[in-house]
């Protein structure tokens, strides 16, 4: 074990992935890429009476000697180039081994580049009929709708499979405290249901092992670790993170006694890949359950997680019904009411039926409008000014005001919560959201701020909480947090407003103001919503081709298949479009003088190859150099020169010519076509970001290329305009003004 000394002030820090032990219920051994022996724990001569007292530096075929088994000769060195090509060893495990005449498990997994192989007994330690109670199990899971009876159920029927005395679905808060939710036990033992932990009952770097192992068992607190042998030479510690025998935190293993638990064991529940709570069994006399049952056990948890996911969509997707219904009426409303104001806070749907709210209010023009329940007069224009000096960011929430306003201690019952979309800092206007407090009564599972007196025999003896004895906590001043839906909303909502402002304003320079903020606004959320969608998008591809493969599957499904993943790379090809469109905004610019023949040569080339049209004639003219952001001035060519090509294909004879001309400091290029042209009334909306026209449906692309260029030659002070003609073909102009860099 490494010289970290555990102790209530670092056990939120304590490596806990590391411990240098293991359980004595099985034993490890660690073996690198060569089959040599590198770690092993110091029992095994407690189930191989054979073995030597140090193996390190041995083959692992040593070990295989002294096994009973019917495997071939190296058979673990052949076990492990199956998990090299399955990429992991799922598939294999557990392997079944005879030790002395009992049935063990082989469980292998990865801990860096070495290979965990730990033995554990393959029988459970009491009678587990789990692969028979399994499809009841499931079904029983996913006959409830209501969350509450989906939960409640699960921890029953987590129960019924392994028979703890009690079964808990423990759910953590945003702070990492935990509540019990759900609770099946048996009769003589007091409920638990709706106590709270506090989060260091289960620390940070516990939660995070619990996203990465999905199981725990600890077979039995009074049990003495094993400790890791290693070479004297070695100073690697070993990162046990997804070994079943990983030896327990000190600190826990006092808990668990302070409660008078003998054996734990944990499922995770995992939502959007981020722990949302844990099925925490506990008996009061040891247990041991093997592998087999433990991953049983694992795949109602990921049942389980799969049904909280698939019941939070669909309460989410409602939410967004709602909103959508009610941001379609206000858009309507800004269309037809001269008055923003008229229009976000007297009509028939107001800001307040944006999202799940108290009150809101619409600071415009230096007056504020009140919508539900709002603070005062007074008390608005005091909270006004401290939102002027305090808040920066464009959009700011929080759950507790009063933290960080004290003021708001005042008025708490109608704005502990707080929501602020700016729509423009230098004007003062802004749309305002409130929620009221909500107050909690909690019941803790003991004090979780009382401290601990210290002890004589520190390690052994520290307890983080003696007592579990109910103590109850009422906390007022803090709202219901503001959910990721919520920001969504008031972003659509802002952006919306801020288009009917920018067209209700009554100078250009409020207007190019209010363009300024718009425009950052769309950047960021963009840039972040593209970046959100590209790991969901490349899941959906994924599992579709992986259907495609299932033979079991009809021509049509397989065609549907077919046509998600084809669309799935449509998706993901506009969002590419997307994020390149987004960091135009945020790169900085490198203004250098260019070869443009040599650029503009490299791309005809590529495309020769990329479409290999022999008909296709490329005509170049004069190509003088340019000064600008070489990557920007590649995007530039790239996507213009791209377009005439792609769009001449269909041409009985495709032609693209490209020629330049120096006009005095400036210079002049045209990339011409006589490809499918553009319609007339087309023209003015071609730099549009996603317009794509009519005529170019059929052919690949984004619509974010020439809205792309449009803003790089903005960047670059220069110009950009199109001619066109239906069946005729395009011709794009582009002036760098060198005077302006």
């Amino acid at each position: 074990m490494s010289g970290f000394q555990v102790d209530l002030t670092n056990c939120d820090i304590e490596p806990i992935h590391i411990p240098g032990q293991i359980q004595s219920h099985g034993f490890m051994i660690v073996i690198d890429d060569t089959m040599i022996i590198q770690f092993h724990s110091d029992n095994i001569n407690k189930f191989i009476s054979q073995a030597a007292d140090l193996l390190i530096g041995k083959s692992i075929s040593y070990i295989e000697d002294l096994l009973n088994h019917d495997h071939q000769p190296d058979f673990i060195r052949n076990l492990i180039s199956i998990g090299k090509s399955n990429k992991g060893f799922q598939r294999i495990n557990p392997v079944p081994i005879t030790i002395s005449g009992i049935q063990y498990y082989l469980i292998i997994s990865l801990s860096g580049e070495k290979y965990i192989l730990e033995f554990e007994l393959s029988a459970s330690s009491f009678q587990l009929d789990v692969q028979g109670l399994m499809g009841n199990t499931i079904a029983e899971i996913l006959t409830y709708s209501k969350m509450e009876e989906l939960l409640e159920n699960t921890a029953v029927q987590v129960k019924q499979v392994i028979d703890f005395d009690r079964v808990m679905i423990y759910r953590f808060a945003q702070d990492g405290h935990g509540e019990v939710v759900a609770e099946a036990k048996n009769q003589v033992l007091s409920p638990w249901l709706g106590l709270h932990y506090p989060a260091s009952d289960i620390p940070r770097q516990a939660r995070e092992l619990y996203k990465l192992n999905l199981t725990r068992l600890i077979a039995d607190v009074e049990s003495e670790p094993a400790r890791i042998n290693k070479a004297k030479n070695n100073s690697e510690d070993l990162d046990l993170t997804y070994s079943q025998l990983r030896a327990v935190s000190p600190i826990h293993i006092q808990y668990l006694k302070n409660m008078g638990v003998a054996s734990s064991f944990s499922i995770s529940l995992k939502l959007k890949d981020e722990l949302w709570g844990l099925i925490a069994c506990h008996n009061y006399t040891p247990r041991f359950i093997d592998f087999k049952s433990r991953e049983y056990a694992k795949l109602i948890g990921q049942i389980t997680s799969s049904a909280l996911e698939f019941r939070q969509n669909e309460e989410t997707l409602r939410k967004e019904n709602e909103f959508n219904h009610s941001l379609e009426k206000i858009i309507k409303q800004l269309m037809e009411t001269e008055s923003i104001e008229k229009a976000l806070a007297s009509e028939e749907t107001t800001i307040l039926d944006i999202l799940k709210c108290s009150g809101a209010v619409l600071v415009h023009n230096k007056k504020i409008y009140k919508l539900g329940n709002t603070p005062d007069d007074k008390q608005l224009l005091d909270l006004m000014l401290w939102v002027n000096d305090q808040v920066k960011d464009t959009l700011y929430q929080t759950d507790n005001l009063s933290k960080v306003y004290p003021k708001a201690s005042e008025y708490k019952d109608s704005a502990s919560g707080i929501l602020i979309s700016t729509l423009s800092k230098e004007l003062g206007d802004y749309l305002i959201w409130f929620r009221a407090e909500q107050v909690q009564n909690l019941k803790w599972a003991g004090n979780p701020n009382k401290s601990v007196p210290p002890n004589a025999n520190e390690l052994l003896n520290i307890s983080p909480r003696n007592s579990f004895a109910i103590w109850n906590e009422t906390i007022t001043g803090i709202a219901e947090s503001w959910s990721i839906e919520d920001i969504k909303s008031v972003i659509k909502l802002k952006e919306e407003v801020n288009y009917g402002l920018n067209h209700k304003a009554g100078t250009a320079r409020i207007l190019n103001e209010r363009l300024k903020l718009a425009y950052q606004e769309l950047e960021s959320f963009s840039y972040t919503i593209s970046h959100d969608l590209k790991n969901p998008i490349a899941s959906i591809k994924s599992y579709a081709q992986l259907l495609i493969r299932d033979q079991n599957i009809l021509e049509r499904g397989q065609q549907m298949l077919q046509r998600i993943a084809d669309r799935a790379d449509q998706m993901n090809l506009m969002i590419n479009a997307v994020l390149d469109y987004s960091r135009i905004g945020r790169t900085a610019m490198r203004f250098h003088p260019i070869k443009t023949e040599n650029l503009i040569t490299d791309i005809v080339n590529d495309l020769d190859l990329i479409y290999g049209n022999k008909k296709l004639k490329v005509v170049m003219g004069e190509i003088p150099d340019v000064k600008g952001d070489p990557i920007m001035v590649l995007q530039v060519f790239s996507n213009l020169i791209s377009n005439a090509v792609k769009y001449s294909q269909h041409s009985s004879a495709p032609e693209v010519h490209i020629s330049g001309e120096l006009v005095g400091n400036k210079v002049h290029y045209s990339i011409k076509d006589n490809g499918i042209g553009i319609a007339q009334n087309d023209l003015l909306s071609i730099f549009e970001l996603f317009n794509r026209m009519d005529n170019v449906k059929d052919i690949e692309g984004s619509g974010v290329g020439l809205a792309i260029v449009k803003r790089i030659m903005e960047k670059h002070k220069g110009t950009i305009i199109a001619e066109s003609e239906l069946g005729v073909g395009s011709t794009f102009r582009l002036v760098f003004d060198h005077d302006q860099i």
